[in-house]
């Protein structure tokens, strides 16, 4: 299946009442878009979509190709038609500086990048939040955000963090119109990459 005909901007929206890293999507109607859980105690990351909350219908698994380390990737399966999306991969040491991903679509072939926009934001949260009671407001203050580029160049998506206490809630928008099996594997790859980000900002 794809994820087609949404209505942005998506709200990304972690639970804290739950150990596990479980968060909901909707989207600008407030309508459920699917239901994202982290499955805990595991050596390599393994996430599971859901249709909604209830957690009835399973529609895409996202797991990682090794342990974790600086150069994991994650593979996009498709669990409703048994179809392998592509994948997505953390750009090695870069990503102590400045978060950078690549998009891989099935055949290994790179579709889309994406940056953070701005590597000072890390910087100051790395720094600020380790004083004392300071530290506990950088959600507020301190919210990174990334682009989404094309090979052609195109800036395609906009993901923020939104200002919140426990770094609750992230934020979508689609820039550009794009092929459906493209936007699914992009929707795909920024939760995974939500999932690993959230510590921050």
């Amino acid at each position: 299946m794809v994820l087609n005909n949404l209505n942005y901007p998506l709200d990304f929206k972690f639970k804290i009442s739950t150990l596990a890293s479980d968060f909901n999507i909707t989207d600008k109607n407030g309508n459920y878009v699917a239901y994202v859980r982290q499955k805990m105690f595991k050596l390599k990351e393994d996430v599971i979509v859901f249709n909604d909350e209830s957690k009835s219908k399973e529609l895409f698994r996202i797991r990682a190709n090794q342990w974790i380390d600086f150069n994991a990737s994650y593979s996009l399966n498709d669990i409703v038609d048994n179809k392998n999306y592509g994948r997505l991969a953390r750009k090695g040491m870069r990503s102590l500086w400045k978060s950078s991903y690549d998009i891989l679509d099935a055949n290994d072939q790179p579709k889309f990048k994406v940056q953070e926009d701005n590597a000072w934001v890390r910087f100051w949260d790395s720094f600020v939040g380790e004083l004392p009671i300071i530290g506990m407001f950088t959600g507020y203050f301190l919210n990174p955000s990334y682009t989404v580029t094309g090979i052609d160049g195109k800036a395609y998506f906009k993901l923020k963090k939104m200002p919140s206490f426990f770094g609750r809630r992230f934020q979508l928008d689609r820039l550009i119109d794009i092929d459906d099996e493209e936007e699914s594997l992009v929707i795909l790859s920024l939760l995974m990459m939500t999932l690993l980000e959230r510590a921050r900002g």
